[in-house]
C-alpha cells in the first residue's frame, strides 16, 4: 500500500521535486500577508477569504518550448487524477485558468489554481486553510478577479516571469 502511494504523482511531489530548480519560483505565502479590500465582499466570500490560511506558488517560466510543454504536461496529467473535483474554467487576459480542488463537495481540503500562458509559462496555487467549501471559494474566486489588487504585494513573482 505505501509503496503505490509513494510513486503516485501528485501536486504536493511535484512542489517539492521542482522547487529548486532554476526555471521554477516557489513561494510560501500566509493568507495574512495577502491586502485586500474586502469591503465589497459578501458574507460567503468573507467567510472563503477567511477559511483560506496559506498559498503555495509554484511558478514556471518558459525557457524553451520544448522544455515548458514537457512540463505543463507534467501537470496537467497530475490534475486529470480523479481525487481533484473540477471547479470552474475561465480565461483572464489571454490565461487560461483551471481551478479544481480535493475533498467533498461540502468540504476542500485543498483548492487548486492553474494558469497557463504558452508566452510567460505557468503558475500552480495551492489554497490551503480549514472548512474551505467549494461552493464559497467559487464565489471568492469570483470577487477576486474584479478586484483591485495591489500588484506590489506579487511584484517579485511577476518580474520572475518577465
Amino acid at each position: 500500500m505505501l509503496a503505490s502511494c509513494a510513486s503516485e504523482a501528485s501536486l504536493q511531489h511535484y512542489f517539492v521535486d521542482n522547487q529548486e530548480s532554476s526555471n521554477f519560483i516557489s513561494q510560501d505565502i500566509p493568507i495574512s500577508m495577502v491586502k485586500l479590500d474586502k469591503s465589497h465582499f459578501s458574507e460567503e466570500q468573507n467567510e472563503a477569504f477567511n477559511s483560506v490560511k496559506r498559498l503555495n506558488f509554484l511558478g514556471y517560466k518558459v525557457s524553451e518550448a520544448k522544455t515548458f510543454k514537457t512540463e505543463l504536461a507534467k501537470v496537467k496529467t497530475i490534475l486529470k487524477d480523479k481525487k481533484y473535483n473540477d471547479l470552474m474554467e475561465f480565461n483572464d487576459k489571454g490565461r487560461k485558468i483551471i481551478v479544481k480542488y480535493v475533498g467533498t463537495d461540502d468540504e476542500a481540503d485543498e483548492v487548486i489554481v492553474f494558469g497557463s500562458s504558452k508566452d510567460l509559462g505557468f503558475g500552480i496555487i495551492r489554497v490551503l486553510g480549514n472548512d474551505m467549501s467549494p461552493d464559497k471559494m467559487v464565489t471568492l474566486i469570483t470577487a477576486l478577479q474584479k478586484a483591485d489588487i495591489d500588484e506590489s504585494q506579487v511584484e517579485n513573482l511577476m518580474n520572475f516571469f518577465k
